[in-house]
């Protein structure tokens, strides 16, 4: 069923982008979120509080970016992706118990790191010169230094455990990395109707995964419930039989 609603909404997405009218593409987006939580909260109610901060300012995000004409409502966008990305670092933190990795794999992931902070130094001393208003450059590198803390520390997260749940959270992670460099590049750069596609369908995949991630979070935890369940009622029984 997440899979039909996924493949609809990129068919929404596909025929707002090829119609080529604004209006109808740009209030697609603020569709992605609401639709997505609706059915996960009629089917599966358990959800954490971050993963839900990060889906309300999300949808704040994506519907303060219909009003492409007021300065203030993008750049209310922006900050409400940033707060969004922020809860997402808090999401995968939290689940980083017991650090276990070997100097090898700390010095490459500092590497990494290093590598991606100067890419975005050069990026942003490049895309300076195409955003006009200063506030929003600003936010642009705030929410690009989110988007790679958060990129390293899933990738760090499934280094530590290299669980399903992580890897769900890794590629959820890349595909909105990916979604926002397009975003910016069609935005700011080159303005093309296939990396405009291209960052809504990614954009979309990336909440896919994100609410794939949830639902095997919550399996993972229904299943130890039952484990420990299970092992309650055989001491109890051993207990009585003693």
């Amino acid at each position: 069923m997440f899979l039909c609603i996924l493949f609809v909404l990129m068919l929404i997405n596909v025929i707002a982008t090829i119609s080529a009218n604004d209006l109808f593409q740009q209030l697609t987006k603020p569709l992605f979120v609401p639709v997505f939580l609706i059915y996960f909260l009629l089917r599966n109610k358990q959800i954490k509080i971050s993963i839900l901060a990060f889906l309300l300012f999300s949808f704040i995000g994506d519907f303060a970016s219909v009003f492409t004409y007021s300065l203030m409502l993008v750049n209310i966008s922006s900050l409400a992706y940033c707060l969004s990305y922020s809860f997402l670092i808090i999401a995968v933190a939290s689940r980083i118990e017991k650090l276990k990795l070997d100097k090898v794999i700390s010095s490459y992931l500092v590497l990494v790191f290093l590598i991606n902070a100067y890419l975005l130094y050069i990026l942003f001393d490049v895309i300076k010169y195409y955003i006009p208003d200063s506030i929003e450059v600003t936010l642009f590198g705030i929410k690009s230094t989110a988007l790679i803390a958060l990129a390293f520390v899933s990738f760090v997260d499934y280094l530590n455990s290299q669980s399903k749940v992580s890897i769900l959270f890794l590629i959820m992670v890349l595909c909105f990395v990916f979604s926002d460099v397009l975003h910016y590049i069609s935005t700011y750069y080159l303005y093309n109707l296939s990396f405009v596609m291209l960052d809504r369908v990614l954009h979309l995949i990336g909440l896919f995964f994100l609410f794939s991630y949830i639902l095997e979070r919550n399996k993972a935890k229904s299943s130890l419930k039952v484990k420990a369940a299970i092992f309650s009622s055989k001491k109890v029984n051993k207990f009585r039989l003693k």
